[in-house]
């Protein structure tokens, strides 16, 4: 597993698949690492040279303080396919992932072949709760705040079906470091996106979950009609999309990828 250096800050980066498949790089969102895509590696694998890596401020990637903008998350991106020498790769995103892959299909049109943009939003208001959140981890670290992000990312039925896929997010939760996790949060407060997205040009995919309260369905649909030629799949799901439906999150991004 690589670690590539992003002006000066390095990101842990996997990369797995047969050499020589199309490259599908993978990026994670707020609070998670690239584990988070476990269930999908065993068919994405088969297919594709998967490339995915820790965001800056997540998992084993630097966790420089301050703060962070989408610009320099997309930078980091940009910094990882240089390194590994891919002139060009589809990119698939969930949340913050999504958002990165927004700013990529709109600054480096040339390095992206297809965009997936899962659970993700073009503008995250009102900026007083990301405010809220980043004193809140500041002053008290990550655990206060796990529970709630829970309840938010998975409907009840699956938290009560499912306790070990929760429980393997929640422990991605407490092992972010705070201050990454702030870095990130200013990222996402400070971002809007929702007129530059109408000039990406790569053919996209666009997932909502029906039951996602931190990116709702309004979010992608507003996303999907101002990416010309984009497609909407909704999900029975809340904003972990690929973890509460994980075969039917697979087949969509592998049909849309034309496998």
């Amino acid at each position: 597993m690589p670690v590539i250096d992003a002006d000066g800050c390095p990101i842990h980066v996997a990369v797995e698949g047969p050499d020589g498949a199309p490259v599908l790089m993978l990026s994670n969102s707020l609070g998670t690492n690239l584990h988070m895509w476990d269930d999908q590696m065993p068919a994405f694998t088969r297919h594709f040279r998967v490339v995915r890596y820790d965001s800056r401020g997540h998992g084993q990637s630097g966790a420089p303080h301050g703060e962070y903008t989408i610009e320099r998350l997309g930078r980091d991106a940009l910094a990882v396919m240089d390194a590994l020498g891919l002139e060009q790769v589809d990119w698939c995103g969930l949340s913050k992932g999504g958002m990165v892959g927004q700013w990529l299909g709109t600054n480096a049109p040339q390095r992206i072949g297809r965009l997936v943009l899962c659970n993700t939003a073009a503008h995250m208001a009102p900026a007083d709760l990301w405010n809220q959140r980043i004193a809140a981890v500041t002053a008290n670290g990550m655990a206060p705040l796990v529970e709630s992000v829970v309840e938010r990312w998975f409907t009840k039925a699956f938290r009560e079906k499912a306790p070990q896929a929760v429980d393997r997010i929640r422990q991605m939760l407490l092992t972010t470091p705070p201050h990454g996790y702030a870095g990130c949060c200013a990222a996402v407060r400070d971002m809007d996106q929702r007129e530059t997205i109408r000039s990406v040009t790569a053919p996209t995919l666009v997932i909502g979950g029906r039951q996602d309260p931190a990116t709702p369905l309004a979010a992608a649909e507003l996303i999907q009609k101002r990416i010309p030629g984009a497609r909407l799949v909704v999900l029975e799901a809340a904003h972990l999309s690929n973890i509460e439906q994980p075969a039917e999150f697979t087949a969509a991004v592998l049909e849309f990828l034309g496998k």
